[in-house]
């Protein structure tokens, strides 16, 4: 009897030291995943990969095609969709917000929390963008993009290394 309870004894101990090494294993992860997020994005060196849009009108909707934002230097490559009224737009519809341009009037702030906003200003041959991302420390991220001559849009994503 006393043979069966060591045995257990053990092996409740060997299971709560895997437990708590898994959870430190887990907080160092968490750890270097989000010093790696903050260098990409100091380096103005990242891409967000878009999954779902939100336009003024209707309601929010799924993207089933690889759609991104990526910063790389000073420049933007804007791969996004647009649903939404267009008030003064080139005869075909434009680039919309598919274009590559420099990035101007970039800035960058981290909060306590540790979620970057980032604010920056593109030029297409089409209209002027302004873009505000907020992009948390375990890589979600949020687009809002307002134009010149477009209703706002909004994006969520995720952060991947460019």
């Amino acid at each position: 009897m006393k043979t069966i309870q060591l045995f257990l004894t053990a092996v409740i101990a060997m299971v709560m030291l895997g437990f708590a090494s898994c959870s430190t294993t887990n907080a160092v992860a968490k750890s270097e995943m989000a010093q790696t997020i903050k260098t990409q994005i100091e380096e103005r060196h990242y891409k967000i990969e878009v999954a779902r849009m939100f336009p003024m009108s209707g309601g929010a909707r799924s993207l089933t095609s690889s759609y991104s934002l990526a910063i790389n230097g000073d420049s933007i490559q804007s791969h996004l969709p647009y649903f939404g009224k267009a008030y003064s737009i080139p005869y075909g519809g434009g680039q919309g917000l598919v274009f590559e341009a420099p990035a101007t009037d970039y800035t960058l702030n981290f909060n306590p929390k540790g979620t970057a906003e980032i604010k920056l200003l593109a030029r297409s041959q089409d209209d002027t963008f302004r873009y505000h991302i907020l992009i948390s420390e375990d890589g979600n991220a949020s687009i809002q993009v307002t134009s010149n001559n477009r209703q706002p849009i909004g994006y969520s994503g995720k952060m991947e290394e460019l």
